[in-house]
């Protein structure tokens, strides 16, 4: 039976990451490791280069195919991502 004031590890961990202000690095961090999970592994095997500063996704691709194809669902891919991270985490997609 659990007190009025327990948590579960969850709970806990989430609390500390906020008030640590380490919840929006490990969201990025969870992007960037869930990548293959979010776009497909044959977009994730042409991903050169991947990472996150101020919002903005910054992506090298080395298709320009699939590049065109990643740029034309840009605004797909932030929703999916920020659905996932229950916040803001990327407001535009930059492709290097």
């Amino acid at each position: 039976m659990r007190k009025a004031n327990d948590k579960s590890l969850k709970e806990a961990i989430e609390q500390m990451l906020q008030v640590y202000k380490l919840k929006r690095k490990y969201d990025e961090t969870s992007v960037v490791a869930n990548w293959p999970q979010l776009v497909g592994t044959s977009v994730a095997n042409r991903t050169k280069e991947l990472f996150i500063n101020n919002k903005k996704l910054f992506l090298r691709i080395e298709s320009s195919v699939i590049k065109n194809e990643l740029m034309s669902i840009r605004s797909q891919i932030i929703e999916k991502i920020n659905g996932e991270a229950g916040t803001v985490l990327i407001e535009d997609i930059v492709f290097l």
